[in-house]
């Protein structure tokens, strides 16, 4: 009896990270039956545990390729294993998932239908042929349903939905691609589709996702409810639907996104590399930006103005199968109207997309959390976030340093929140800008849903130093709880540090189009040098008057004028199509300084370089006029505007000169980025020197155009300095609640 007690041994291993809802419990299931040993698995809020006996030596075996050959959802952070007396297990068990202690483990974001369930997706012999629900242990939705943790179905938004026999039969077997699926279903017992009208009135169908294809094809509007939320949906080549849509929707000029049938679909409309084709074929399916081809077939309408397109993969076998059917590209956008958040419940979407849809396709599935999809773009062969929401979110994004529980608020534009534990950061998804009811309830709606997921109670909130901030006000209002004001370019800069695990100090170039200072004033041009625990402005962009406060966001054309006025004294004739009298008015204001807060922004800068240009005068949306600018840049153009410690009114006055001798507007855009880029440069490099660092930071909503990043990376890594930019985070303010939560953690 001695001889065999030594010839077994038992182990007990804790497995954290993203091992919930993604087919981990089969894979050690099979992996310990393989190798023959006892023990059990189960779920619980930390993540998996599992204890395993046998020879040791196959134990061994089975720990090492534990995480070696893990599902391909599943994410591993460690493995913490200890030696427990063996019991005589023989056989190996699943065990029902415990529920007792507070809940840690990691919620999967929602996944692309995986090639497994494609396959019997379009398989006549299948008994899922066609089904628009299919998904299994691989793929499917995951956040949008999930209620609480640990992820299993009494927890989601299936629990309505009983298996049926052959259901049960697959949920139930080890062996089975769908072991322990929670969305699991079939035709017999799963969510169906059905149609209604404007009205809300029933439509008969024996096929909705055909009937759907028909619609679309004669010209109308679909709303179609999907995975996080309502699309709207119109083929993409038919100039005078996707007119209407915009008119209906009051989108005047901001992008489309398409969803597109294949990669070869895509090709036909952009020409993608091989990081934007890895980026559209990933499990997130986010939309991708990328250059389009001259001629490609698309309405003028879909991307009035600019270069590229946004593009998606079908992502749900929803998607698929109406994609199947149409065979064209689609627009589809966000099941909105302007300025509100996503609509994700039946009746929200009946009662606010009635006057822009002609159709509706819903589903049965409740949706838990609303989640739009992601918007990424490709510089320097890496991946660069826009917009982090569906397929991302809410996978954890580590700390460097360890924090007590917190909320982390966020700013107003893009909004996003973070909680926080430990060293584990979970940034919220994509709210939209915090400015009315609307947002702000999908708001508090977001940071209740996080905080009981990961088992969050807050003892600080972070907050931007804005006082009339709707995220600040809603921190103001937290009962019990320790306030932190973080400032907007301090929490950039932290964000980028952070999320790449660099605690020391670094040289931040912050560009963007508004931040609170500490001085009161309108920052937007920063040359910091910091780190999470503080920082020191050592430089900026000249400032100029911001006439009219916000409304010069909205109007680049008095931006142009303020800049006219800090260069020449004076602001001269109106531009084209702005009334004389208005702009004297704002010159007036710029020179007396009445309504007309100072600003360092490079944002503010960049739109009135494109009204100076001709480019655009007015904008519909924020970022308008530089998005514009950057498109209109002559590629092939190396001269550069001079901006003397970050001065730009000499630029200004070259801009005005070249505009005067007839100089191309595409020429005067790419000198003018070319200068900008010269000149952040040599001044980090200067910042750099004297802190003794060397280590430069680009982040801010400037620096997602894609011209000046590259530009600016490449002068500074000639000059032997290292340089980071936001990946896993967009570096707009989509990223500032994580870089607040890193400053209060430190």
């Amino acid at each position: 009896m001695s001889a065999v007690a030594h010839a077994v041994t038992r182990l007990r291993a804790r497995v954290e990270g993203t091992v919930q809802g993604v087919g981990f419990r089969p894979h050690v299931y099979r992996l310990a039956t393989e190798l023959g040993l006892g023990g059990w698995v189960l779920n619980d809020e930390r993540g998996v545990l599992l204890e395993v006996e046998g020879a040791p030596e196959r134990v061994e075996a089975f720990i090492l390729r534990l995480t070696a050959e893990a599902p391909p959802l599943a994410s591993v952070q460690r493995v913490l294993r200890e030696s427990v007396p063996p019991e005589g297990s023989r056989g190996f068990e699943i065990h029902e998932s415990e529920r007792s202690g507070e809940p840690a483990a990691l919620v999967t974001p929602d996944s692309a239908t995986c090639d497994d369930c494609l396959g019997e997706l379009f398989d006549p012999a299948d008994r899922r042929f066609r089904y628009p629900f299919i998904n299994c242990t691989n793929c499917g939705p995951r956040f949008t349903i999930v209620r609480g943790v640990p992820y299993d179905r009494p927890l989601t938004t299936m629990a309505s939905f009983p298996m049926c026999e052959r259901c049960r039969r697959e949920y139930e077997d080890p062996a089975d691609r769908r072991f322990h699926a929670q969305p699991n279903a079939c035709p017999e017992c799963g969510p169906w589709l059905r149609l209604v009208d404007r009205t809300g009135a029933a439509v008969t169908s024996s096929d909705p996702i055909r009937t759907v294809a028909a619609t679309l094809s004669a010209g109308l509007v679909v709303a179609v409810k999907g995975l996080g939320g309502f699309h709207l949906a119109c083929v993409a080549s038919d100039e005078p639907v996707v007119a209407s849509l915009r008119a209906r929707k009051q989108r005047e000029s901001k992008p489309f996104a398409l969803m597109v049938p294949s990669v070869g679909a895509a090709r036909e409309l952009v020409e993608l590399s091989e990081e934007e084709e890895a980026l559209l074929l990933g499990r997130e399916r986010p939309i991708v930006l990328a250059r389009r081809w001259d001629g490609a077939p698309v309405a003028n309408a879909v991307a009035p103005g600019l270069p590229e397109l946004g593009l998606m993969l079908p992502y749900s076998p929803l998607h698929h199968r109406l994609m199947s059917e149409c065979g064209v590209p689609l627009v589809m956008t966000s099941g909105n109207v302007s300025d509100e958040p996503i609509a994700y419940r039946d009746h929200s979407a009946l009662a606010r997309l009635r006057g822009i849809a002609d159709l509706f396709l819903l589903h049965n599935r409740p949706i838990h959390m609303r989640t739009d999809d992601s918007v990424v773009r490709v510089v320097h062969s890496r991946p660069l976030m826009l917009r982090r929401s569906r397929g991302y979110v809410p996978a954890s994004i580590d700390l460097p340093l360890e924090t007590p529980p917190l909320l982390a608020c966020g700013a107003e534009l893009k909004s996003t929140f973070c909680v926080a534990k430990g060293t584990r950061a979970w940034v919220g998804h994509h709210i939209g800008d915090l400015k009315n009811w609307e947002t702000l309830r999908s708001f508090r709606e977001g940071v209740e849903h996080f905080e009981r997921l990961f088992a969050v109670a807050p003892e600080r909130v972070v907050h931007d130093l804005h006082p009339d901030y709707l995220s600040t006000r809603y921190a103001s209002e937290r009962e019990g709880v320790m306030l932190v004001g973080v400032q907007h370019h301090h929490a950039h800069l932290a964000a980028c540090l952070a999320e790449h695990g660099e605690t020391g100090r670094a040289v931040g170039a912050i560009f963007d189009g508004s931040g609170y200072g500490t001085d009161g004033t309108v920052w937007g041009g920063e040359i910091l040098v910091g780190d999470l625990t503080g920082f020191e402005r050592v430089g900026h962009l000249w400032p100029a008057r911001l006439p009219g406060g916000d409304r010069a966001a909205e109007q680049p054309w008095r931006m142009a004028c303020a800049w006219l006025v800090e260069a020449f004294g004076d602001e001269g004739a109106a531009l084209p199509g702005v009334d004389p009298a208005q702009w004297a008015a704002i010159g007036h204001m710029a020179r007396s300084g009445f309504s007309s807060p100072l600003t360092t922004s490079v944002g503010r800068l960049f739109d009135a370089v494109a009204a100076l240009s001709g480019v655009r005068t007015e904008s519909d949306y924020e970022g308008h006029a530089a998005i514009e600018l950057e498109a209109a840049a002559a590629r092939a153009e190396r001269g550069a505007y001079p901006f003397p410690g970050l001065d730009a009114r000499e630029a200004i006055r070259a801009v005005c000169a070249d505009l005067a001798g007839r100089t191309d507007p595409g020429v005067v855009s790419a000198r003018f980025h070319n200068g900008l880029a010269v000149a952040t440069a040599h001044a980090c490099a200067e910042a750099a020197e004297g802190a003794g660092v060397d280590l430069v930071v680009l982040s801010g909503g400037v620096f997602q155009n894609r011209r000046l990043l590259e530009a600016t990376a490449e002068l500074l890594r000639a000059m032997r300095l290292r340089v980071l930019v936001p990946e896993r985070l967009p570096p707009n303010d989509g990223g500032i609640s994580y870089g607040q939560a890193a400053v209060a953690a430190a």
